[in-house]
């Protein structure tokens, strides 16, 4: 198994990023034109020049800019739940809650990505770098950590389980 290391110590907002460079042994413009039109930034079909591969890479890199640069340090909200992401803070309603390290990228992730139903093995791989297999409950139980501090009584509820799925957070 090959381990990358968790997002948080490559670059906070490597999520944000998103450059795809298709490699493919298609050579028809139509080809190229659906490759393109389907989203990707630039095209190399095979074979390529190592040199030129790099290059590409290099400009890809250059042009690399946070989807959204302004949202990156803005607080987050969802209901009555604030996540400020630059002090690594996190308020619901007027009640600070004090997480541990993996708790708030957890819950951050989720509310990036609200009311989307992030899978188990897309968390496991942002939070931890890698899948720690179907047996393991290391994402329950820091789901139920969360719950724990973030759902108290009155609260509503705020982070969903979609079972044999994953995870969303939304507002109820």
């Amino acid at each position: 198994m090959i381990r990358r290391p968790p997002r948080s110590t490559l670059f906070p907002y490597t999520t944000l990023f998103r450059s795809i460079l298709m490699l493919t042994a298609r050579t028809e413009t139509p080809d190229r034109v659906a490759g393109l039109d389907a989203g990707a930034d630039d095209y190399l079909p095979k074979p390529f020049d190592l040199d030129e591969l790099l290059a590409r890479l290099r400009a890809l890199l250059r042009r690399a800019r946070p989807e959204d640069e302004a949202a990156v340090g803005e607080p987050l909200q969802v209901a009555d739940l604030r996540l400020d992401p630059t002090q690594r803070r996190v308020w619901r309603g007027q009640r600070e809650v004090e997480l541990s390290k993996t708790e708030f990228e957890l819950l951050e992730l989720l509310v990036r990505n609200q009311g989307i139903v992030l899978e188990h093995s897309t968390i496991y791989d942002r939070i931890w770098g890698y899948d720690f297999g179907p047996d393991s409950k290391n994402l329950a139980v820091y789901i139920s950590y969360l719950r724990r501090k973030l759902e108290g009584p009155g609260d509503s509820k705020i982070i969903h389980t979609v079972r044999g799925v994953g995870y969303s957070v939304r507002a109820t």
